[in-house]
């Protein structure tokens, strides 16, 4: 029977996800580091939007079985669940996720088929029994914790809100200066470099760890002078020696400068973990005269030009 109103009321189910476009692959670009931040934002999103609040519903593990994405929900009210249910039913949850999924990911469509699970059940089923349905989710206890990578995007979405919100600050007040400590994704904490600020032309900025955006920009505006980036950054760095560098460069001599340029920044990112931020960064492009790149990176730049 259902929970007494004394006792919690959590449930759990499945929600299966696929894209019916062949050329957008949700596993494929969830399983992307530069992707997934986009991928679970929308889920996020559209979830809130299926429950009215942002924690209506938990995400527990996000799983990726080609050709579908399956996430794990977990419910605590069963007036969320109910409202889930709805907006399940009626499609405004798969209207709401393809139109968050279309801008975080900028693609023009997602179309999206989706399929509601808890345990053996098959809620499509029974969508027009909304009790049943509750009943079934309600049987299904979660059967774990949430995933500490969930956690990390959790955490890394509330940094992104407040970096947009400190920029959108800056812009009306004209002021380009960063002096916030409090900057850094909360995700972060204690394996932040203790320099929680550094010094870039006579202005502070937070220090945090790279982001993808941020390499993705390296790459594309660094062009012929990357490996002298990580010359530099090699001095910290075990995983950037000489040879590395010199056998990125023949391994992706094909694929061109963007793509060496990547490479050379995920071997730092993965060797460094929360150390590789963005002060190291900078730091390394100042000392080989790459000014330009580093003020594109730390946002003081209004267009897109980075020469």
């Amino acid at each position: 029977k259902m929970a007494s109103s004394s006792a919690p009321w959590i449930g759990s189910a499945y929600l299966f996800l696929q894209s019916t476009c062949k050329t957008i692959v949700l596993p494929s670009l969830y399983e992307s580091s530069q992707k997934k931040p986009s991928v679970f934002k929308a889920l996020k999103l559209a979830l809130a939007d299926s429950t009215g609040s942002v924690n209506g519903v938990d995400m527990l593990k996000v799983h990726c079985s080609h050709p579908h994405l399956i996430v794990q929900l977990k419910f605590c009210k069963r007036e969320n669940c109910r409202r889930f249910l709805q907006s399940y039913r009626e499609g405004a949850l798969q209207e709401s996720l393809q139109s968050h999924l279309q801008l975080s990911l900028a693609i023009t469509r997602v179309p999206l088929e989706m399929e509601l699970k808890a345990g053996n059940e098959h809620l499509d089923n029974m969508l027009k029994d909304e009790d049943r349905c509750l009943e079934c989710i309600y049987r299904e206890k979660p059967d774990r914790l949430r995933d500490e990578e969930i956690t990390e995007l959790e955490e890394y979405l509330k940094s992104l809100i407040v970096h947009q919100s400190i920029n959108n600050n800056i812009t009306v007040q004209g002021c380009p200066s960063l002096n916030s400590p409090s900057l850094p994704c909360p995700s972060q904490g204690s394996s932040l470099s203790p320099q929680v600020t550094f010094n870039f032309q006579g202005q502070q900025f937070a220090n945090r760890t790279l982001t993808p955006d941020d390499h993705q920009k390296f790459a594309k505006f660094v062009s012929k002078k990357w490996k002298q980036v990580g010359r530099s950054l090699q001095k910290n760095c075990r995983a950037l020696r000489d040879p590395v560098i010199d056998n990125l460069a023949l391994e992706y001599d094909r694929e061109g400068l963007y793509e060496q340029a990547y490479q050379l920044l995920l071997r730092f990112i993965q060797s460094e973990g929360k150390k590789a931020t963005i002060a190291r960064l900078i730091a390394a492009l100042e000392e080989n005269g790459l000014i330009s790149l580093a003020e594109e990176l730390l946002g003081l730049h209004s267009n897109e030009d980075c020469s």
